[in-house]
């Protein structure tokens, strides 16, 4: 079995400029800065054009460990797994839902933070502060785990002890970071997005092409599985994996769309017209991301049978192995493909950061704290919160390098952002949705998730309820109390 080589001296030159570069973007971030305000460091004042709205979208929909994630998930259900294509095309069709009504009106008003609608639209301060502590829950969760993922990264690529390439990596990706992040905002942000979605988009077509070169098309591969003995992975889906389907369908479409880096990315464009082309080509995304990392899993099966556990999601790494190997093309393909993962590792957590930053200067400082604090003052706290976050984040990533605990939280993080559809989604097409039942219907819906993913209870198997995702059931309770109560009031 071919095994991965640690990068040479060239190698990590070329890593090191790459990554040195995201530096040199965030100071000409901000040189490019017009005022000293909210709007200009969260937003990038005037909006993003066509290119940087979809690529800024498309890196920080596609992380670099989700790269993994979905080729190593793709390994253990087999072509099951397909159906991840769907519910990220679903992103787009559930952005449609409210995106381009939420961006008329985050013009006319001038919104920065995701809650800042919710505030105008229903005026409740309970309201906003939930909706806010649910967004940087899920987010600091998100965050943590992409800088988690960052450490293990490293791990792979150099020869030194794996404990201190671990602390390393989470050290130095994250300092590069939170420097062009802190310098730059939003622009630095986006900007080098561009940079690792072109990179990504071009080395994972390349890797296809390569992989069919080497294997062969991948009818073969679905031959060779089909004659392991007791394999199923390329089997029809039973009655219980396509109920998982449909709930992954709805509960990833609505809940993407809802992460606070995404709504900003609303607020971000410079026209609806820039925005519904941004999103009408986000929906070819999936095709060059998710189906190569699918096809990246199903030539693993058939060509690396018998890995087990937590080896299942080193399925990436062994097939750039085989790449890597086989010439000099294929080696600096891989040094390439890793150095843009690294930095859409960082592109996710970066803008996971910003968002949490913004919240928490604005919609908790600016709005409870210091009512009268300044334009240029909540920016500046805006960036010293993200140090100060960051720093604790970077602690509890190294404190947390050998327990997994941490990853079954990750797994409700849309079981609670799928709790403010009624907020976000219908309260913009409804004018009587009324704030009370709102609100309780939101707490209802998270304590009722809450209570079914971690109730012990015999019909809630690997965190699902027959097959569907608790935060379903929670969304469900919370779409009645909310509608029946507002439909009630309205009669009064």
């Amino acid at each position: 079995m071919n095994s991965f080589q640690t990068f040479d001296l060239k190698a990590w030159l070329f890593i090191s400029i790459y990554l040195g570069s995201l530096i040199i973007v965030g100071f000409v971030g901000f040189k490019a800065r017009k005022e000293n305000t909210l709007k200009d460091f969260y937003l990038a004042g005037n909006g993003f054009g066509l290119v940087v709205i979809f690529l800024t979208l498309y890196a920080t929909q596609y992380s670099g460990n989700t790269l993994f994630g979905y080729s190593g998930k793709t390994y253990r259900v087999g072509y099951a797994w397909i159906m991840s294509i769907h519910f990220m095309t679903a992103i787009v069709a559930c952005y449609m839902i409210y995106a381009p009504r939420l961006y008329a009106r985050a013009k006319k008003y001038n919104y920065i933070t995701p809650t800042d609608y919710l505030q105008h639209r229903f005026n409740s301060n309970w309201l906003n502060i939930i909706a806010t502590l649910i967004m940087i829950v899920v987010l600091g969760n998100y965050l943590l785990a992409q800088l988690m993922a960052m450490g293990r990264a490293m791990q792979g690529l150099t020869s030194i002890d794996p404990v201190l390439a671990y602390q390393q990596g989470v050290i130095l990706l994250t300092l590069i970071m939170v420097i062009y992040g802190t310098l730059g905002g939003i622009r630095a942000v986006a900007w080098t997005d561009v940079i690792q979605g072109l990179v990504l988009i071009v080395g994972f077509i390349i890797l296809l092409l390569m992989l069919i070169k080497q294997f062969g098309p991948i009818s073969l591969a679905t031959d060779t599985i089909q004659q392991m003995s007791g394999s199923t992975k390329a089997n029809v889906p039973e009655a219980n994996r396509l109920r998982e389907w449909l709930s992954y369908i709805i509960i990833v479409g609505l809940g993407s769309t809802l992460y606070p880096q995404a709504i900003q990315r609303i607020y971000a464009a410079r026209s609806e017209k820039v925005l519904r082309q941004g999103l009408a080509f986000m929906s070819f995304a999936p095709l060059f991301t998710v189906l190569i990392a699918v096809i990246t899993g199903i030539y693993a099966i058939a060509y690396i049978p018998g890995l087990e556990g937590t080896e299942s999601d080193q399925v990436l790494t062994r097939m750039l192995a085989i790449v890597q190997g086989e010439s000099v093309m294929g080696y600096w393909l891989v040094v390439i493909l890793f150095s843009a993962i690294l930095a859409a590792m960082m592109s996710t957590a970066d803008s996971a950061l910003l968002s949490i930053s913004s919240m928490l200067s604005k919609d908790i400082y600016g709005r409870f704290i210091q009512p009268n604090a300044t334009e240029a003052r909540l920016t500046l706290m805006g960036k010293l919160f993200s140090w100060v976050l960051i720093l604790f984040l970077v602690w509890l990533a190294i404190y947390l390098s050998d327990k997994a605990s941490l990853l079954k939280l990750l797994d409700r993080k849309f079981d609670l952002l799928i709790q403010l559809v009624p907020a976000f989604m219908i309260s913009i097409h409804w004018r009587g949705l009324k704030t009370t039942p709102t609100l309780v219907g939101l707490i209802s819906g998270v304590l009722l998730s809450l209570w079914l993913a971690y109730g012990g209870f015999n019909f809630v198997q690997n965190g699902k309820l027959y097959g569907f995702h608790p935060g379903l059931a929670g969304l469900l309770l919370n779409f009645v109390i909310a509608v029946s109560g507002s439909l009630y009031l309205n009669k009064k």
